[in-house]
């Protein structure tokens, strides 16, 4: 049977997602709703690559064109979420869908193409291995799950709620308070942050699969997530605490009721997001008995010798971050997206 190649526009988003849902390695960034989110938002053009075989795709590669002041010229699957890569029927499909993304990225003059999986990949690309994702197995009853913690733990629980942390949940109605709350733990991380637009339009497009939580003490939010729902999996996306309300440790709290949240509302599978392996939040995440699973990250150097490291480790950023970190709020919060919507 012939495969072609195409280049999707909205009239392939059903195939698309249908395809997404009813693959076993399908992950809700994969769905084709991005494509228009991150146009939307950022004005990154992108390159939704599929296989179709007598009008069924059997395959899928999502890829974002980033032209980056900072950075150069990116193509990257998916920037700004967690992971995201390709999926395939069959290695010949496989082949097909990286010779063209290699011949897109010579045609763009990218310096390099990076595939986020969270699979591995028979492929023969360089591939780093610094990130893993951690994920927990629900069970309907959340009691089956508290009971599986440790006596410690669920001590860590019980002394945050007694200092008085408190969880509420919803969506759009509390996208302000979530963002407030982000914006300003990404500063103390040093880290620019988004325009609220971001936020909104990934609620618009997913509608009842996103939800946030935040978390108050006296009324006042401290901590806050932003989840999005898919396949029966939830999916960490963004989580961030108030530098001043660290030592309170609301975690316990905010990820113990979005957990309770996940299992009555019959989820199977709670990704907590990725986590760089050996750092403070993988151990965190840890004591919820979740499970690491390595995450590989391919490369395809087209203009460079080595893997780029963009990432807050490298040292040749610190005085960057810790510049941004003292900066005025008025600034970071202006200049912020302009520069977030460069990195990937």
């Amino acid at each position: 049977m012939a495969m072609k190649i195409k280049y999707c526009d909205d009239t392939d988003k059903l195939k698309w997602n249908n395809y997404v849902k009813s693959h076993p390695q399908g992950n809700f960034y994969q769905l084709f709703d991005w494509k228009e989110i991150i146009n939307n938002s950022f004005g990154h053009k992108a390159y939704y690559l599929s296989v179709y075989v007598d009008g069924s795709i059997v395959g899928i590669f999502p890829l974002i064109y980033i032209n980056s002041l900072i950075f150069g010229k990116i193509l990257s699957s998916m920037p700004f979420v967690n992971y995201g890569g390709m999926l395939f029927d069959s290695d010949e499909v496989k082949e097909l869908l990286i010779k063209e993304a290699e011949k897109l990225a010579q045609s763009l003059n990218v310096k390099y193409i990076e595939i986020r999986s969270n699979n591995l990949i028979d492929i023969d690309l360089p591939a780093t291995a610094h990130k893993v994702s951690l994920n927990i197995k629900l069970d309907n009853d959340h009691q089956q799950l508290w009971d599986g913690f440790t006596s410690k733990h669920r001590n860590n629980i019980r002394r945050v709620y007694k200092k008085g942390v408190s969880v509420q949940s919803g969506s759009a109605d509390l996208l302000e308070t979530f963002y407030k709350v982000l914006s300003a733990s990404w500063k103390g991380l040093g880290t620019p942050f988004y325009r609220i637009d971001y936020f909104q339009d990934i609620i618009e497009q997913f509608d009842d699969s996103i939800k946030i939580f935040v978390a108050s003490v006296d009324g006042e939010p401290i901590a806050t997530a932003f989840n999005g729902y898919f396949n029966n999996t939830v999916e960490g996306m963004w989580a961030g605490t108030l530098v001043q309300a660290r030592k309170l440790q609301p975690n316990y709290v905010l990820y113990w009721e979005m957990m309770k949240d996940a299992c009555d509302t019959g989820n199977k599978i709670y990704n907590l997001g990725r986590s760089t392996v050996g750092s403070s939040a993988e151990d965190f995440k840890k004591k919820w008995n979740s499970t690491p699973t390595q995450l590989h990250w391919y490369y395809y150097l087209n203009k460079i010798d080595e893997i780029p490291q963009l990432n807050v480790n490298n040292p040749k950023y610190h005085l960057v971050i810790e510049a941004w970190r003292k900066s005025p709020k008025f600034f970071t919060d202006f200049i912020g997206p302009l520069i977030a919507k460069n990195i990937p």
